[in-house]
């Protein structure tokens, strides 16, 4: 899945990062287990849209996933560090 903006939103993101971790079970599982969410926790979150930033928090800190994601997304790595530093302006 491509973005076609050229400053994608935080939820847009999320849900690139979550579909790259569900299609990566074990990175999937290394998520869950950081933050504590269980399956059905991750699904409500998912659908509410409450997970967004902790993807972001958690993507950002790994440069390999992060980078994995934005080219299966032909996204830059640097387009996803603009939105996690607008969400984190303290650094």
């Amino acid at each position: 899945m491509a973005l076609k903006a050229a400053q994608p939103t935080p939820e847009e993101i999320a849900d690139l990062c979550l579909t790259h971790l569900v299609q990566n079970p074990e990175q999937l599982a290394d998520f869950m287990s950081v933050t504590g969410f269980s399956p059905a926790g991750l699904q409500r979150a998912a659908r509410d849209g409450s997970v967004a930033r902790g993807l972001l928090d958690y993507v950002v800190q790994n440069e390999p996933l992060l980078v994995a994601i934005c080219q299966s997304a032909s996204l830059s790595p640097e387009a996803v560090m603009r939105v996690w530093a607008k969400l984190n302006p303290a650094g």
